[in-house]
């Protein structure tokens, strides 16, 4: 799996944003940049650390899920994510990543692209995703949210919520979805 370091910088995609299921219901939590613009490769976006982003992050998340069914087993290792201060966008999202997959217990060999393509010829080209702007509608099967009988299910949040909520059983409820990405 490859993923994409070498396309330029796009405003407003899930690179720098995600969703969580807050007391009030759906609640963006978005990492701030240093002047970041279109001609810029993402590979080189600066984090601003102007203001402590992470510590806010980590009290909503903790308002978020502390009374989940896996908050505890996770906070550690998930706290960890903010403690260091990463210089690039890039290195903060996969060092999320790595946390991510580990949590899963799942191994993928990913590979950093060299240069930018605009099509792929052998692989499924997946970099739609990260744009915030195009609502996907995937049919995910509902599971018990934190919050759920004040705001109902809310599909398509940060895979912190499934984890926080299914453990060890977020793997299997992903390997159980139809997600279609073609």
């Amino acid at each position: 799996m490859w993923l994409e370091v070498e396309d330029n910088y796009q405003k407003q995609t899930y690179r720098t944003r995600c969703y969580i299921y807050s007391p009030n219901g759906k609640q963006l939590l978005n990492i701030p940049v240093i002047n970041a613009n279109s001609t810029q490769k993402t590979k080189d976006v600066l984090i601003d650390y102007s203001f402590a982003w992470q510590k806010q992050h980590l009290k909503s998340f903790a308002a978020a899920y502390r009374s989940s069914p896996y908050y505890e087993f996770y906070e550690d290792e998930f706290n960890v994510l903010f403690e260091d201060k990463p210089k690039f966008l890039l290195d903060f999202n996969l060092h999320c990543q790595e946390v991510i997959l580990d949590f899963l217990t799942l191994e993928l060999k990913l590979s950093k692209t060299t240069e930018y393509l605009k099509n792929y010829d052998t692989d499924i080209d997946l970099r739609y995703l990260a744009n915030a702007k195009t609502k996907q509608a995937f049919d995910l099967t509902e599971y018990t949210q934190v919050f759920s009988e004040k705001h109902g299910f809310i599909p398509n949040l940060s895979i912190i919520d499934l984890l926080f909520m299914e453990g060890t059983n977020a793997l299997i409820y992903l390997e159980n979805q139809q997600i279609d990405f073609l």
